[in-house]
């Protein structure tokens, strides 16, 4: 059994949450299993050093960015296996001192997203982690960010991809890994 068949029948799918039409998939079963845990988090990191670090021209990821709140319990373990840093993405007004700020919409209205100025510089290659991505508002923003800080994107990794909701995502400026792509 690959690792993708094995992390796809620990994630658990709740129809009809949070609303009718929807359906719930629900990553914190890997977490409740220290086997599926560290298969989740070895499958990224050998994605990261076997083929996106050696298409960066640095051939080293600097930073791993990690969006509130889901990406906080990959991200900081990818960092520390990469020997890069860790720098949230949270919501607004969650960070102390100067931020940066990116809005985004979703389903039911606007959202923005912080980082702390400083927090990543110029030129650093960045890795954009979260548990799932569908339309995709919510890493542009978080791209954004990086961006506005002068971070070069090498990758985006989610558990879980939504297939057929992103409009506009340029595959070419924002690469995207996901383990496991749902159609539903």
């Amino acid at each position: 059994m690959s690792d993708v068949e094995y992390l796809e029948g620990i994630i658990t799918k709740y129809p009809d949450f949070p609303k009718p039409g929807i359906v719930f998939l629900d990553i914190f079963p890997i977490f409740r299993d220290p086997v599926a845990f560290e298969t989740l988090i070895t499958h990224f990191v050998h994605h990261v050093t076997s083929h996106t670090i050696p298409k960066s021209v640095r051939k080293k990821v600097d930073v791993v960015v990690g969006l509130d709140a889901r990406g906080f319990l990959i991200g900081p373990i990818i960092a520390l296996r990469l020997g890069a840093a860790f720098v949230p993405v949270r919501k607004k007004g969650k960070l102390p001192g100067p931020c940066k700020q990116s809005s985004y919409e979703k389903e039911y209205g606007i959202d923005t997203f912080e980082m702390q100025e400083g927090a990543i510089l110029h030129g650093q290659n960045v890795v954009i982690v979260d548990d799932l991505i569908a339309t995709g508002g919510s890493a542009t923003a978080a791209g954004a960010l990086v961006r506005m800080q002068g971070g070069n994107i090498l990758e985006y990794l989610f558990i879980v991809e939504l297939m057929g909701l992103r409009k506009n995502w340029n595959f070419d400026e924002n690469p995207v890994y996901s383990i496991i792509q749902v159609t539903e």
